[in-house]
């Protein structure tokens, strides 16, 4: 089969290699339809450590090739998605909610593409098959699915670990694909002022179709001053971090209410502080939330349903498709973000 390999940083290469071969509690998946995430990047920068030859990607969309011998629920030929996070649903860690530190280890959830070959191929084995492999509804498209393994949970799981509830008000730095989603997570859970910051207008503009009620475009004034200014000086109850970066972590701590929560969902690959002035000396009463997108058959479900039920659209996110063929072409857009780039289908 066709698969993207982490090479060396700075290369991710189309190759060949075996199909996986199935064991009893696996699934084998072919692939119809992926995309290229933030973290592949930071993989492919060399920024995230994975071993060489390994077959990057964990947004699966496709159809139910072979099933394992203790399979069951399931059929040969449905269409299926399975989330970023593979949890084994058995473990202490799961069983006491926490799948995605599956196995008692930190990310230990997070396998396609991290520890074991992810799903940029025509073939993914999906492990624990019967704990992730939720089917899609019929009148569903792969593209209308495919935010559902990560960024959707992802950015979701940003609004309801922050504890975002009616009538609070919310910023969101950062308004790439999984800010975006964290926008309208923080909508739908009922925040009544909600903040969009980011660099490129393009996205400001999706973040107002999308339900912000304030955009700011920090290239043209200080977010921080600008939330203040509108909060009358009290600051948000939750700020979200959707981007990985000191500017941005700092920046939500600065808007932040003494008692608010700061919901972090950015990779970080450097060294963070925390401005004493800015985290009150330790004395403010804050919450700092870290979190890893949710998996699991329960939570595609879930994702699915706000899908189908119209309250969150998210194919207009995608801006550009490639074939699989056209793989290293599609990861040398999304890596530079030109074009106007959010995300991109790859279908096989």
């Amino acid at each position: 089969m066709k698969a993207a390999v982490f090479v060396e940083p700075g290369r991710i290469v189309l190759t060949d290699k075996p199909i996986p071969q199935v064991g009893p509690r696996d699934a084998l998946i072919r692939v119809t339809t992926t995309t290229i995430c933030g973290t592949d990047v930071h993989i492919l920068k060399g920024e995230y450590p994975v071993v060489r030859g390994l077959t990057i990607g964990h947004e699966p969309v496709g159809v139910v090739e072979e099933l394992g011998a203790a399979v069951t629920g399931y059929s040969v030929g449905q269409r299926v998605i399975a989330g970023a996070i593979t949890p084994c649903g058995q473990c202490h860690s799961c069983l006491g909610g926490n799948q995605s530190q599956c196995g008692g280890k930190p990310m230990g959830g997070w396998r396609l593409g991290n520890t074991i070959d992810g799903c940029q191929a025509e073939y993914v084995l999906i492990p624990d098959a019967m704990a992730n492999l939720a089917p899609i509804p019929d009148n569903l498209t792969d593209e209308q699915v495919l935010m559902c393994p990560d960024i959707m949970s992802t950015g979701f799981v940003g609004a309801e670990r922050g504890g975002v509830r009616i009538g609070d008000s919310v910023a969101v730095f950062a308004q790439g694909p999984i800010g975006l989603c964290a926008t309208i997570g923080a909508r739908l859970r009922g925040a009544s002022q909600l903040f969009a910051v980011d660099g490129l207008n393009e996205r400001l503009t999706v973040s107002r179709h999308l339900g912000a009620d304030t955009t700011i475009n920090f290239r043209e004034q200080n977010p921080v001053d600008a939330i203040l200014s509108a909060t009358n000086g009290r600051g948000v109850d939750v700020a979200i971090e959707a981007l990985g970066t000191q500017s941005t972590l700092e920046s939500c701590l600065r808007v932040l209410r003494p008692g608010g929560v700061l919901s972090s969902l950015g990779v970080y690959s450097g060294k963070l502080t925390l401005p004493p002035d800015a985290f009150a000396a330790g004395l403010g009463d804050h919450s700092i939330i870290t979190s890893l997108c949710p998996g699991g058959k329960e939570r595609m479900r879930r994702l699915m349903n706000v899908v189908e039920s119209g309250r969150a659209d998210l194919r207009p996110f995608v801006t550009h498709r490639f074939k699989l063929d056209q793989i290293e072409e599609a990861y040398d857009l999304f890596a530079n973000q030109r074009d106007g780039v959010i995300k991109i289908a790859i279908t096989t």
